[in-house]
């Protein structure tokens, strides 16, 4: 198994780049030799829906993908990250139907969160309910008959095929400890999807609630001590909270990136994503586009409202027309005593730069230049279009960047001029040591310009970005000291 390395990682689902997990392997072997040195394979278990997030359970690989001899092939030549749900199980697991069938008696019971149970007077005041940070209007439950007759109501942050568990039962400890060692075995790094949901409380807004996370990073950390397995936490928020979490030393996302390069090249200014690079982790995976939208809360104090309306309604505006074909509504955040809010835009990165290649390659190389692992999503990766044709299909508004592609499809694209130019430089930012050194910005530079350099021993790139005109200069030394352009 391939330990973490600073390389560029893809996203991706088991079946979107080819029709199963051996498909991806020959694609990726053929066409992105040297690309790509890690894969984050979106969830590969059975799923009852959400697109692999509602985990029935993790025994084995969706047989549809492959098998774990698909995924141990993977992770002999990149280094791996898997999801596991730490917030949520699938209602067609077998804990869940267990619990269904046996009521009371089930040894399954207490793996979820009964709402009744979880208020001290049975229900939520409404100053209790006000102040729950949600994903949907409403309560965050849903009702079940049991075959007993009895009807219960059950925590549910997100969609109808999914239930919270609770990670302080001893039972869903068990269930962590069972599947968590299991994935273990084949990835050295875990992302624990909706991290800051499982912790609830009474009177709180039940996400990221102090101190009660840290105990829950604690019981999802215990399994993965023996292997040394490594969790990335996923948290769309205040881009404080990604601060606090590697303060602790753990990996994190930076979500921000995204919003703040799309201002800077909407806008021709720097200084909001100069200040972010200047205080953001270090130790942190980068991103541009993931199977979700472009995240919208995560710039919060990072761009003021004006300048996050600015962005939103240029994207928005651009999918206007899209929303005819919704089936179900765009996610939405609300939180305490606040209104809800679009909480991501739902765009491929390239078309929300009106398809723009200068604008989109400039991008991408301002990412591998920030510090942090890139990831790269694989509808980024092929530079993809708003899929209008799936989202009409699907109706589900993350549809529209989630287009599969058939191997004809990937022969054809990797082909386009932009994109083999953005091959050789993810080449070159997997190999050249400067990257595994010492960051610097020019925090002096005139605004709407950007220069970064990295530097190791006597090995130093730099960039220099116009992200006005969106022209660009790489700069790097060799091994005897002179300096080259890429």
């Amino acid at each position: 198994m391939k330990k973490i390395s600073n390389q560029v990682m893809l996203i991706t689902y088991g079946d979107s780049m080819g029709s199963d997990l051996k498909d991806l392997y020959g694609i990726l072997d053929e066409h992105f030799e040297g690309v790509i040195g890690g894969v984050h394979i979106l969830p590969f278990f059975p799923s009852s829906g959400d697109r692999g997030f509602a985990v029935i359970n993790y025994d084995i690989v969706e047989p549809s993908f492959g098998d774990w001899a698909d995924i141990e092939k993977f992770s002999e030549k990149y280094y791996l990250m898997a999801d596991f749900m730490i917030n949520h199980a699938s209602i067609r697991c077998e804990e869940f139907k267990d619990y269904m069938r046996n009521g009371d008696a089930s040894p399954y019971k207490d793996m979820f969160i009964h709402w009744e149970k979880f208020w001290p007077n049975g229900e939520p005041t409404e100053q209790e309910l006000e102040a729950l940070y949600r994903r949907k209007l409403g309560g965050p439950y849903k009702e079940f008959t049991r075959e007993d007759g009895k009807t219960v109501k059950i925590w549910n942050t997100f969609f109808e095929e999914q239930v919270d568990i609770d990670p302080w039962s001893p039972v869903t400890k068990e269930y962590y400890k069972r599947n968590l060692e299991r994935i273990a075995k084949y990835v050295p790094l875990i992302r624990f999807d909706a991290f800051a949901y499982a912790s609830k409380r009474p009177g709180t807004s039940c996400f990221f609630v102090e101190p009660e996370v840290w105990d829950v990073l604690d019981i999802g950390m215990e399994p993965l001590k023996a292997s040394g397995t490594e969790m990335l936490p996923e948290i769309h928020e205040n881009y404080k909270i990604q601060l606090k979490m590697a303060e602790k030393g753990h990996w994190v996302y930076d979500f921000a990136l995204p919003m703040l390069l799309l201002h800077g090249l909407l806008s021709g200014r720097t200084d909001r994503l100069v200040n972010w690079m200047k205080i953001c982790p270090r130790k942190q995976f980068t991103t541009l586009d993931t199977h979700d939208g472009i995240g919208v809360v995560d710039v919060a104090g990072l761009l003021d409202e004006e300048e996050i309306e600015f962005v939103t309604e240029r994207l928005n505006k651009k999918t206007e027309e899209s929303r005819m074909y919704l089936k179900i509504p765009e996610s939405i955040i609300k939180a305490s005593g606040g209104k809800a809010k679009q909480y991501q835009l739902m765009c491929t990165y390239y078309s929300a730069l009106d398809e723009d290649d200068a604008a989109y390659l400039v991008a991408r190389i301002v990412q591998f230049y920030a510090p942090g692992i890139p990831q790269v999503y694989y509808v980024g990766l092929l530079a993809g279009e708003n899929d209008l044709e799936t989202l009409k299909r699907v109706g589900e508004p993350r549809s529209i960047n989630r287009h599969n592609y058939t191997k004809a499809e990937i022969k054809d694209r990797v082909q386009y001029p932009m994109l083999k130019r953005m091959y050789e430089i993810m080449r070159f930012r997997n190999t050249y040591p400067a990257f595994d050194g010492e960051f610097s910005i020019d925090d002096g530079a005139e605004n709407g310009l950007l220069k970064i350099t990295w530097t190791k021993n006597s090995y130093i790139t730099s960039l220099d970005a116009d992200l006005r005109t969106k022209e660009y200069k790489i700069t790097y030394t060799d091994e005897n000291g002179t300096v080259n352009c890429l």
